[in-house]
């Protein structure tokens, strides 16, 4: 997971992280998770993976919030699809009842697609919310879907 997680922070155009995850920085982020979800195939190969938290505490902490990292090479076979389906899933089974996606960078087309295919909606956009790797800013694009 932490492969994946780091090919994504490195990238720079997806992620708020700046810092890759080292062995031990990435055993104490994803058990800090209510949720990982990993797409793998037979032989054991991870293609993606999302993380799975509260976006907030107490009278807003039936909300939550994902992260969700699908490899280079794996990109264009659906697996993000079946990352956030299996998402809401696991949001709902763990007692949340939105799901909120805090800062989809507005030049993330194929994510911004799939979410809104899915039934996601985009609450509005925050200009220039994310600085990008080569440092100009994007929009962001906050999503929510209901899980009930």
């Amino acid at each position: 997971m932490k492969d994946i997680w780091n090919e994504v922070v490195d990238e720079g155009v997806a992620f708020p992280q700046e810092d890759e995850l080292t062995d031990g920085s990435a055993r104490e982020f994803f058990a800090q998770q209510t949720y990982c979800g990993v797409a793998v195939d037979e032989s054991g190969k991870a293609y993606g993976m999302y993380i799975l938290h509260p976006n907030n505490v107490g009278r807003c902490g039936h909300i939550a919030n994902a992260s969700y990292a699908v490899s280079s090479e794996s990109r264009g076979l659906h697996i993000g699809e079946k990352l956030v389906r299996d998402c809401i899933a696991q949001a709902k089974a763990h007692g949340f009842g939105i799901l909120q996606f805090n800062a989809v960078v507005a030049t993330n087309i194929h994510a911004r697609h799939l979410y809104e295919r899915i039934g996601f909606k985009q609450l509005g956009t925050i200009p220039g919310g994310f600085r990008m790797d080569d440092g100009h800013y994007e929009d962001i694009c906050p999503y929510y879907i209901e899980t009930i």
